[in-house]
């Protein structure tokens, strides 16, 4: 077992405070208070606005992508890019199993069916050999696309999800997703700000998806944002996600089934100050991930860093453990000493209401679930 009242005392002199130290906490130091006013003075706090507007160019350029559309959450943006990408009712959805529950949910909200994949040890997202695997055995290629012929269902979308704001293996998985014809959707909630080969992560599969919760690297209070190099795609999305209404002076006519996912302006000013800060943040949490991994060398527990030919954005930093028993060591006595630690996600098939759904052997996937923890990861 490791010294840990050492790994305790060490994040506590690093945020220079003897307090509780959060997981992750927004910090608000440019010019949030100044784009909120803008919206009250103006009374434009709904959905219509120019802080909305702002964002999406802000969004387009930092993923370098040719459109993005602003949404409630990203969790709804999920939902809708899996739509926009082809998912009907019915179809599966390739996924992993180590990934917040959202991602799952989204895919249920489509009356789709998740296919939970395993994950590879060094991204902790989904694994391009756990897909070809799955795909070489279950897979086959009809005129319309690719289906499960165990299952009989169409394979319509594969939804990697980059873990922590590690980006997963990406021209692999492009490589094996393209060969089956199946379009791929990032869910990028935790990676704003990370490169695969010098590309933004969102950027790669047909559509990619953000989260700006309270808790991510830049926060608009609630909201999301899909992005897409297909401008028809993406301004689909902007139209079912403002209900589907059909443009008109004063007539309200929706053509087909819409969502009232629109990111309000206030959130979006809150958006907007925050993402003048990506930069800074990122160079940040870039200075406290190498602290972190100079600390945790000398302690024998290994830190998790980004892999060559990437850039992570250091979202949620975390550390692997010598086993479940060394974690919840761990996770005891840092949380005792008022350092928050949470272990990573529980596999979505333990979940009660995932367990039914086809599933490989997930071995990486149930190893970093014993093993993973994070650590405080707040800029400072």
């Amino acid at each position: 077992m490791g010294n840990y009242n050492t790994v305790t005392e060490y994040i506590k002199s690093l945020y220079g405070t003897q307090d509780f130290i959060p997981l992750h906490v927004p910090k608000f130091r440019g010019k949030e208070k100044d784009y909120l006013a803008q919206c009250i003075d103006t009374t434009f706090v709904s959905s219509v606005g120019k802080f909305v507007d702002q964002f999406e160019e802000q969004m387009a350029q930092i993923s370098k992508t040719k459109k993005a559309v602003a949404v409630v959450n990203c969790t709804a943006g999920i939902q809708v890019a899996l739509r926009l990408a082809g998912v009907k009712p019915g179809d599966e959805v390739l996924t992993q199993a180590l990934t917040f529950v959202a991602t799952a949910n989204a895919i249920i909200y489509n009356q789709a069916h998740p296919v939970f994949l395993d994950v590879d040890l060094d991204t902790m997202g989904l694994s391009p050999k756990a897909v070809a695997a799955f795909l070489e055995e279950n897979g086959e290629l009809r005129a319309d696309g690719c289906y499960n012929k165990k299952t009989g269902r169409k394979i319509s979308a594969c939804l990697p999800m980059h873990t922590f704001g590690f980006p997963v293996h990406l021209e692999e998985l492009i490589s094996v997703c393209n060969t089956w014809h199946i379009p791929i959707v990032e869910d990028a909630a935790e990676s704003l700000g990370s490169t695969y080969k010098g590309k933004p992560t969102g950027s790669f599969g047909a559509l990619g998806v953000f989260s700006f919760n309270g808790n991510k690297i830049v926060t608009s209070g609630g909201g999301g944002a899909i992005v897409s190099n297909a401008v028809a795609l993406a301004e689909r999305g902007k139209y079912l996600t403002t209900t589907a209404k059909q443009p008109h002076p004063y007539e309200y006519f929706h053509d087909e089934l819409g969502y009232n996912f629109r990111m309000p302006n206030v959130n979006a000013a809150l958006a907007c100050a925050q993402l003048e800060q990506l930069d800074a943040f990122l160079a940040e949490k870039r200075s406290i991930a190498q602290a972190y991994a100079d600390f945790f060398k000398t302690q024998g527990i290994k830190f998790r860093t980004e892999l060559p030919d990437t850039k992570a954005n250091y979202w949620l930093m975390c550390v692997e453990l010598e086993n479940k028993q060394e974690r919840e060591a761990f996770l005891k006595y840092t949380n005792s000493e008022n350092v928050m630690t949470r272990p990573i996600w529980q596999l979505m098939f333990r979940l009660p209401m995932y367990k039914d759904f086809q599933r490989d052997s997930q071995k990486n996937a149930i190893f970093l679930e014993e093993r993973i923890v994070n650590i405080p990861s707040s800029v400072k």
